[in-house]
């Protein structure tokens, strides 16, 4: 037997598993690190939003329907497989809806400071110990994707380089130890 939070006795493993997820999603859907994102990156979480109302939680409610029409539950692996799938696209809906309404919305092309660098800025640097060149987009936590280049504002390179322009140099403190880069070029886009 297993217990609940209001110290209950429940019977079998499953109640409590969902419980302990439940106090977990809790967790999962406070809103973490800058609340900026850009337009697209906005247009991507609502893409995703859209897509598990109406396309994956329509298709899995449908699995988890027939998988209980079969009979005993308790056995059922497509039927316990669905409800555990349920409960992460709800878990996620409830993270994008909270996140997108706790987002503040700044496109990078309306930055009164071109020559600063601040959020949604594309910075063009020059790594002073090896003369290589790297670009990098400063977005939002839900934004970050390294291969395109899109690194959050949170990052220890990205908060180096807020508030500085074009030649600055940057001390940036990597895995690896310092390294400095020069700013070579700053954009809005």
């Amino acid at each position: 037997m297993g217990r609940r939070a209001d110290d209950e006795e429940v019977e079998g493993g499953e109640e409590e598993g969902a419980l302990l997820e439940e106090a977990a999603e809790e967790e999962d859907t406070k809103p973490r690190g800058t609340l900026y994102i850009t337009p697209s990156g906005a247009e991507r979480l609502r893409a995703e939003l859209r897509q598990l109302l109406t396309v994956e939680r329509p298709k899995v409610t449908a699995e988890v329907s027939a998988a209980a029409a079969l009979g005993d539950r308790s056995e059922n692996a497509e039927y316990i497989y669905g409800k555990r799938r349920l409960r992460e696209i709800d878990r996620r809906l409830r993270f994008l809806q909270k996140r997108l309404e706790a987002l503040t919305i700044v496109d990078p092309k309306e930055q009164k400071e071109p020559g600063r660098i601040f959020f949604g800025a594309t910075v063009t640097l020059q790594n002073d110990e090896d003369e290589s060149k790297v670009t990098y987009q400063l977005v939002g936590p839900d934004e970050t994707e390294l291969k395109t280049g899109r690194i959050s504002v949170d990052s220890p390179v990205a908060r180096a380089l807020i508030g500085k322009k074009k030649g600055d140099t940057v001390t940036v403190m990597r895995p690896k130890g310092e390294a400095e880069f020069t700013i070579l070029n700053i954009r809005y886009v």
